[in-house]
Protein backbone atom coordinates (compact mmCIF):
# COMPACT_ATOMS: atom_id res chain seq x y z
CA UNK A 1 0.00 0.00 0.00
CA UNK A 2 2.69 2.27 0.72
CA UNK A 3 5.48 1.14 -1.24
CA UNK A 4 4.16 3.25 -4.81
CA UNK A 5 4.72 6.47 -2.84
CA UNK A 6 7.88 5.30 -1.25
CA UNK A 7 9.35 4.92 -4.82
CA UNK A 8 7.77 7.72 -6.17
CA UNK A 9 9.59 9.82 -3.36
CA UNK A 10 13.05 8.07 -3.83
CA UNK A 11 12.59 8.92 -7.52
CA UNK A 12 12.01 12.61 -6.72
CA UNK A 13 15.58 12.71 -5.12
CA UNK A 14 17.23 11.10 -8.00
CA UNK A 15 17.85 7.50 -6.53
CA UNK A 16 16.94 4.80 -8.56
CA UNK A 17 14.54 1.89 -7.29
CA UNK A 18 15.11 -1.58 -8.30
CA UNK A 19 16.78 -4.64 -8.01
CA UNK A 20 14.43 -6.81 -7.53
CA UNK A 21 12.40 -9.99 -9.24
CA UNK A 22 14.32 -9.97 -12.59
CA UNK A 23 16.96 -7.49 -12.78
CA UNK A 24 20.46 -6.93 -11.31
CA UNK A 25 20.44 -6.78 -7.79
CA UNK A 26 23.06 -4.25 -5.86
CA UNK A 27 26.81 -5.17 -7.06
CA UNK A 28 28.43 -6.87 -3.89
CA UNK A 29 31.33 -5.63 -3.12
CA UNK A 30 34.85 -5.57 -1.29
CA UNK A 31 36.17 -2.60 1.15
CA UNK A 32 38.80 -2.01 -1.88
CA UNK A 33 41.98 -0.08 -1.16
CA UNK A 34 41.15 1.90 2.20
CA UNK A 35 40.46 -1.29 4.13
CA UNK A 36 42.25 -3.79 2.71
CA UNK A 37 46.09 -4.40 3.10
CA UNK A 38 45.83 -6.86 -0.49
CA UNK A 39 43.25 -5.22 -3.02
CA UNK A 40 44.59 -4.91 -6.43
CA UNK A 41 41.93 -2.34 -7.77
CA UNK A 42 39.34 0.23 -5.98
CA UNK A 43 36.21 -1.08 -5.63
CA UNK A 44 33.89 1.98 -5.15
CA UNK A 45 35.29 3.22 -8.56
CA UNK A 46 34.31 0.57 -10.49
CA UNK A 47 30.85 -0.38 -9.07
CA UNK A 48 30.20 2.85 -9.83
CA UNK A 49 31.21 2.35 -13.35
CA UNK A 50 29.69 -0.88 -13.90
CA UNK A 51 26.09 0.45 -12.39
CA UNK A 52 25.99 3.67 -14.27
CA UNK A 53 25.95 1.37 -17.34
CA UNK A 54 24.03 -1.31 -16.06
CA UNK A 55 21.51 0.77 -14.34
CA UNK A 56 18.46 0.24 -16.54
CA UNK A 57 18.81 -3.36 -15.94
CA UNK A 58 18.18 -2.08 -12.25
CA UNK A 59 15.07 -0.06 -12.76
CA UNK A 60 13.38 -2.41 -14.94
CA UNK A 61 12.53 -6.26 -14.99
CA UNK A 62 14.18 -7.19 -17.99
CA UNK A 63 16.25 -10.16 -17.57
CA UNK A 64 15.17 -13.67 -17.67
CA UNK A 65 15.76 -14.11 -13.99
CA UNK A 66 17.55 -12.14 -11.05
CA UNK A 67 21.00 -11.43 -12.22
CA UNK A 68 23.98 -11.26 -9.26
CA UNK A 69 26.92 -8.99 -9.36
CA UNK A 70 30.12 -8.92 -7.56
CA UNK A 71 33.48 -7.43 -7.27
CA UNK A 72 36.61 -8.47 -5.62
CA UNK A 73 39.24 -6.59 -4.97
CA UNK A 74 41.92 -9.56 -4.99
CA UNK A 75 41.95 -12.85 -4.46
CA UNK A 76 40.55 -13.37 -1.01
CA UNK A 77 37.73 -12.95 -2.51
CA UNK A 78 35.88 -11.20 0.38
CA UNK A 79 32.80 -9.62 -1.51
CA UNK A 80 31.86 -13.78 -2.64
CA UNK A 81 32.25 -13.37 -6.46
CA UNK A 82 32.46 -16.96 -6.34
CA UNK A 83 28.43 -17.21 -5.81
CA UNK A 84 27.93 -14.67 -8.17
CA UNK A 85 26.65 -14.91 -11.71
CA UNK A 86 28.70 -11.98 -12.71
CA UNK A 87 32.35 -11.52 -11.15
CA UNK A 88 34.97 -8.95 -11.02
CA UNK A 89 38.25 -10.12 -9.80
CA UNK A 90 40.97 -7.65 -9.52
CA UNK A 91 44.16 -9.07 -9.09
CA UNK A 92 47.74 -8.26 -9.00
CA UNK A 93 49.78 -8.96 -12.39
CA UNK A 94 53.29 -8.09 -11.20
CA UNK A 95 54.97 -7.09 -7.98
CA UNK A 96 54.35 -4.30 -6.52
CA UNK A 97 56.96 -1.05 -6.61
CA UNK A 98 58.15 0.49 -3.17
CA UNK A 99 58.00 4.28 -3.38
CA UNK A 100 59.60 4.91 -0.23
CA UNK A 101 59.26 8.16 0.32
CA UNK A 102 55.80 8.05 0.85
CA UNK A 103 55.21 4.23 1.91
CA UNK A 104 55.53 5.17 6.01
CA UNK A 105 52.71 7.72 5.38
CA UNK A 106 50.34 5.38 3.87
CA UNK A 107 50.65 2.11 5.37
CA UNK A 108 51.87 0.77 8.77
CA UNK A 109 54.87 -1.26 7.88
CA UNK A 110 54.33 -4.25 10.42
CA UNK A 111 51.06 -4.88 9.24
CA UNK A 112 52.05 -4.43 5.46
CA UNK A 113 54.88 -7.12 6.11
CA UNK A 114 52.66 -9.47 8.33
CA UNK A 115 50.36 -9.69 5.52
CA UNK A 116 52.19 -10.66 2.84
CA UNK A 117 51.92 -15.13 3.21
CA UNK A 118 54.71 -15.54 1.00
CA UNK A 119 57.03 -12.97 3.56
CA UNK A 120 58.02 -11.61 -0.01
CA UNK A 121 57.79 -7.99 2.01
CA UNK A 122 60.22 -7.68 4.34
CA UNK A 123 61.42 -4.57 6.46
CA UNK A 124 64.68 -2.56 5.41
CA UNK A 125 66.18 0.46 6.02
CA UNK A 126 66.78 3.62 3.25
CA UNK A 127 69.55 6.26 4.50
CA UNK A 128 67.59 5.89 7.80
CA UNK A 129 64.14 5.57 7.05
CA UNK A 130 62.48 2.34 7.70
CA UNK A 131 60.41 1.00 4.22
CA UNK A 132 60.34 -2.57 2.79
CA UNK A 133 61.41 -4.39 -0.17
CA UNK A 134 59.60 -7.19 -1.72
CA UNK A 135 61.48 -10.00 -2.84
CA UNK A 136 60.72 -10.69 -6.47
CA UNK A 137 61.51 -14.23 -5.98
CA UNK A 138 58.77 -15.25 -3.26
CA UNK A 139 55.99 -13.16 -5.23
CA UNK A 140 53.36 -15.14 -6.72
CA UNK A 141 51.39 -12.98 -8.77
Amino acid sequence: DNIDPLSKEIKEHGQLVGGTDNSISNVVHTQGWVHCHSSATDASGLVKAVMDELAEYFTEQKLPHKLRVAVACCLNMCGAVHASDIAILGLHRTPPRVDSATLPNLCEIPTTVASCPNNAIRPTSIEGKTTVKVGRGKVHV
